[in-house]
């Protein structure tokens, strides 16, 4: 369905957006509609969404005591008003409308809303609200294109008309005064699916306008692995450099290589290990190694750095996300790499606890070119992909 372009902002039109769920069934530790969503939450995006369709008041209802929490998961989105919800979505719109109905002057139109359907494409609230010309109400709809049956307990039933079913979205259209008067008279009834059929129960009219899969309901938590910010992959890159010293061996990859020189750092300095803890922390948007151990803090001198790198795998396991695969590139004319390559491989793979086949370690040099090629320090590169896991252990 194509996208109207320059959509105009409606006027005498408010908005309610419903955010009191739990969002259990998300699995995500908190309410969804506090969950991160392209750059800002699902509430966050579902108001700006919607300012974005009319310039009325929007009426948040939330549960009470709530409105600190979702006026930061907002933002500085204008024109909010918090309500406090009830029992039933029913009694939390009907909060939201009294909230209006108290505003002077009360709007003409308003749009009810879900905050977990965030994502409004602004050509259906233009839809919704060119049906009102006509119409009390209007609702946004897809085709069914399942077969469908009803069931006769845990057995089949007859045959269901598809034809003649439609998949019902928010927001949800009405003239205001119109669905302010049947959810008044709805009071003490049984739960509605949803506004409209409070409209349609008071003997008014409902217009069907086209929906947008743009407005599918975030439910699971694969919802949000597709949907938002927490990815299915994250990638990350690092670099490391340190002085090379008279000593007896350096430290590349948690292996100990006999050398005539060593690594001078604050900590083994691991020119390898840093730069692939560098690519992890970066991945997940964590900063970088000198963030977390700082080479001030005395604490870290002389420290083994698998230490690093199992911290930014933690961090990384915390948000659900296990190394898929590594490629670490080491930069110096010696000591020679490819002696060593497949102990370095072999031990990567047990920090990480991964499979060697997933760990990649090369080494090349600059043509006596640079610090490098002079033999005056060792650099190393790494890239990172890691994978979302849900069932990932912090």
């Amino acid at each position: 369905m194509a996208e109207t372009a320059d959509i105009p902002i409606a006027r005498d039109c408010a908005g309610i957006i419903v955010a009191g769920g739990s969002g259990k069934r998300a699995g995500l530790g908190l309410p969804k509609q506090y969950a991160r969503y392209r750059g800002t939450t699902v509430l966050g995006f579902a108001a700006k969404a919607l300012r974005e369709a009319m310039d009325g008041p929007i009426v948040v209802v939330i549960p009470a005591g709530e409105e600190k929490r979702a006026s930061d998961a907002i933002g500085n989105v204008e024109g909010i008003v918090f309500a406090t919800g009830g029992e039933t979505r029913q009694a939390s719109v009907q909060s939201g409308l009294e909230a209006l109905a108290a505003m002077t002057p009360r709007p003409d139109r308003v749009m009810i809303h879900d905050a977990a359907r965030p994502d409004l494409p602004p050509d259906v609230a233009h839809r919704l609200l060119a049906a009102l010309r006509e119409t009390p109400g209007a609702i946004p709809v897809l085709p069914v294109v399942d077969s469908m049956i009803e069931t006769d307990g845990e057995l089949m039933g007859a045959p269901a008309e598809r034809e003649q079913l439609r998949r019902v979205q928010t927001p949800q259209a009405f003239r205001f005064d119109a669905i302010h008067t049947a959810q008044q008279a709805w009071q003490g009834q049984l739960t509605a699916g949803d506004d409209a059929q409070v409209l349609r129960a008071a003997g008014m009219g409902v217009a069907l306008v086209d929906g947008h899969a743009r407005l599918a309901k975030l439910t699971y938590q694969e919802d949000f692995v597709t949907e938002t910010t927490v990815l299915p992959f994250r990638s990350g890159s690092g670099y490391d450099v340190h002085r090379l010293v008279p000593g007896d061996g350096v430290w590349l990859c948690g292996v100990h290589v006999a050398h005539d020189h060593a690594l001078s750092g604050h900590s083994d300095a691991d020119v390898a290990l840093h730069a692939l803890t560098d690519a992890i922390l970066g991945a997940i948007a964590e900063g970088d190694i000198g963030d977390h151990f700082p080479p001030s803090d005395p604490q870290w001198k002389g420290a083994a750095s698998p230490i690093f790198l199992a911290h930014a795998v933690k961090l990384a396991a915390a948000r659900k996300y296990a190394i898929g695969n590594v490629d670490l590139t080491i930069i110096c004319e010696a000591p020679k790499v490819g002696p060593h390559r497949q102990a370095m491989r072999e031990r990567l793979a047990e920090l990480l606890a991964v499979d060697t086949d997933a760990i990649s370690v090369k080494a090349t040099t600059t043509e006596r070119l640079g610090f490098t090629g002079r033999g005056e320090g060792i650099a190393a590169q790494a890239q990172v992909l890691l994978v979302y896991r849900p069932d990932t252990a912090a």
